[in-house]
């Protein structure tokens, strides 16, 4: 039996822990999987229900933090040898950059047949200064010659590690999208409609526009804040605006909202009406999703957003900023506009199009579903790595 052993950075919500936890669930019974995976980190929310929803039972290294530091990397470094040498694996597959980082220095040190790393993203832009940015792309430029093979959601990033940023050379790079069971976005949706509108008292002639993810700074919700001040005093609608997650840039975002004159509650504490609502984390986002009537996404950079692959499964019409592999996500001007990065006036244009034209709305979203349900279903993802690791360790 082929033994692979997964390692991720946590299990935060998002993208990287599906991914794991489907292919750690799903894989042939001819691999045996040891996922691993780091601690949480407090200004997350966790995901540990989606591991344990699937029966797993990952192993944590406490000391594999989100934050650089070095006596903690260190020890987590020497756990992370230890498990290979004690369950010597065929296959280490690293997803993410700290675990991408300790684990592939670690299974490099115990001579593991096969090395692979998934970019699920990366912090190449919009994340650091040019010298700490330099700093970062010498380390996985390292790496990458300790690694069998490299693995790019999207063929964006791949064009992006490779001839953007000389991470490697294409041969090494394989692209393999993000799979999911989308199946729930499809699902008793009026019930969950119903449900989600009747919690925040929405009205049925309110359009709901909901923006999901972290909050921090490269999700940059100061533009969609800007947006929304735009559309709202040009529209003769009823708009409400979601913005769905938590994070360390809470307060900053509040503070722009005062800024803007943007009235603003917490849906925690009241379902008031107000023309902004912070939800904190949702973990049911097919209800969310199936409440909302547009989808928005502001970020600086993006690997694969899940909201937008979500969003499309749940059949709601997007506006986004087209950085990263949003492109190989959606159909541009059939499932989403995409927009100049940090261009506030071109969002706005797109989201006060949408709001004022239902027929257009509702054109949108009856695309999203026929666009993902193949291309991003578990099963897909599950195939091509079986076929992926096949290859690898022929060589």
């Amino acid at each position: 039996m082929t033994k692979i052993l997964r390692i991720i950075n946590r299990f935060n919500l998002g993208g990287p822990t599906y991914n794991v936890a489907y292919l750690s669930r799903y894989i042939s019974p001819a691999y045996e999987t040891l996922l691993v995976g780091g601690a949480k980190d407090e200004t997350e929310e966790s995901s540990d229900f989606i591991v344990e929803n699937l029966g797993l039972k990952p192993l944590i290294v406490e000391e594999m933090m989100r934050e650089i530091d070095l006596k903690n990397d260190y020890a987590a470094y020497k756990k992370i040898k230890k498990i290979i040498r004690e369950f010597k694996p065929d296959i280490v597959h690293t997803h993410a950059s700290k675990a991408g980082t300790l684990g592939r220095l670690a299974a490099s040190s115990c001579k593991v047949p096969v090395i692979v790393h998934t970019f699920h993203g990366h912090v190449f832009h919009s994340y650091f200064g040019k010298l700490k940015t330099t700093f970062y792309k010498n380390i996985e430029r390292y790496l990458a010659r300790k690694s069998t093979a490299i693995i790019a959601i999207s063929d964006i990033q791949k064009h992006e590690l490779v001839d953007l940023h000389k991470i490697c050379k294409a041969e090494k790079v394989h692209v393999v999208p993000l799979g999911f069971d989308l199946s729930k976005f499809q699902e008793n949706t009026v019930e969950k409609r119903t449900n989600f509108r009747k919690k925040y008292n929405l009205a049925e002639d309110e359009i709901a526009i909901s923006i999901i993810g972290r909050l921090v700074p490269v999700k940059n919700h100061a533009l969609f804040l800007d947006a929304l001040k735009i559309v709202s005093a040009k529209t003769s609608r009823k708009i409400r605006a979601f913005i769905i997650g938590d994070g360390e840039s809470r307060a900053e975002i509040e503070a722009k909202a005062r800024e803007l004159n943007i009235p603003f509650t917490d849906g925690i504490q009241t379902n008031e009406k107000q023309v902004l609502t912070f939800t904190s984390w949702i973990k049911d986002i097919d209800t969310a999703l199936a409440g909302s009537d547009i989808i928005a996404l502001t970020s600086f950079n993006e690997g694969t957003p899940v909201s937008l692959i979500e969003a499309q499964a749940a059949n709601k019409p997007i506006v986004t900023t087209n950085v990263g592999g949003i492109e190989n996500v959606v159909i541009p001007n059939q499932t989403a506009f995409l927009c100049e990065n940090n261009n506030s006036t071109q969002v706005a244009e797109a989201l006060l199009e949408l709001v004022e034209n239902d027929e257009l709305r509702s054109s949108m979203a009856q695309k999203g579903w026929q666009h993902v349900k193949e291309k991003f279903h578990y099963t897909r993802l599950v195939s091509d790595m079986e076929k992926l690791y096949q290859q690898l360790l022929k060589k």
